[in-house]
């Protein structure tokens, strides 16, 4: 198909596709002069993937782009979370109080002495943001956030595909950066279901 067919196939302007190909972030097609190409249906998938990513997903150009390098020359096993984690985790805050988060987590029995620093240095700077902001957690609320988190990861560890490589990274990579807006919209849904339950349909969390 021409750039134009892709586009209407796509849904995405051939202005976007031009620019999403300048960025490495649309594979080129195949030349059939100097400024002509086709494209088939893998160039559709990869142009609604993209508009996830920069969508739904969140993640910048360069981001995007080094998610969909993971994905095309997937990574070593052992390499998959941290491949996915350094797409979307910002780079570790020389001010980050690890050892805080460190102790807290060992008081739930999780083992992060081999975890990346700015993972760790992410939840460090969330609990800061909780202090500079004033707001002090209702007791046990901390504990069920990592009881609920260990939940999810377990289930989404235990789901990853194990027939090759290039699922093992689609379902890492792109379940990382795409799920993360699904579970914070499910949060908000159960926060007004359980305040309903509790307050009935005039509670405080309804609108």
């Amino acid at each position: 198909m021409r750039i134009s067919q892709l586009a209407a196939a796509s849904g995405v302007p051939v202005a976007t596709v031009k620019y999403y190909l300048r960025e490495g972030l649309l594979h080129e097609g195949e030349r059939t002069a100097a400024t002509q190409a086709l494209y088939d249906d893998s160039h559709v998938a990869r142009l609604r993937l993209v508009r996830a990513l920069l969508g739904a997903g969140g993640v910048s150009i360069a981001q995007a782009r080094a998610i969909l390098a993971a994905i095309d020359e997937p990574p070593a096993a052992i390499d998959l979370l941290g491949t996915a984690h350094n797409a979307i985790t910002p780079p570790l805050d020389a001010s980050a109080d690890v050892d805080e988060v460190r102790a807290i987590t060992s008081g739930w029995g999780w083992h992060t002495e081999s975890c990346d620093p700015a993972v760790l240095g992410a939840v460090a700077a969330g609990l800061q943001g909780l202090r500079d902001g004033g707001f002090d957690l209702a007791p046990g609320v901390l504990d069920a956030y990592g009881r609920a988190a260990r939940d999810i990861a377990q289930a989404e560890i235990d789901g990853i595909p194990t027939e090759s490589a290039e699922a093992a990274v689609r379902y890492v990579v792109l379940g990382t950066v795409l799920v993360e807006p699904l579970l914070l919209a499910l949060r908000r849904l159960a926060e007004q279901v359980v305040s309903g339950e509790r307050f009935g349909e005039t509670g405080p969390l309804r609108g």
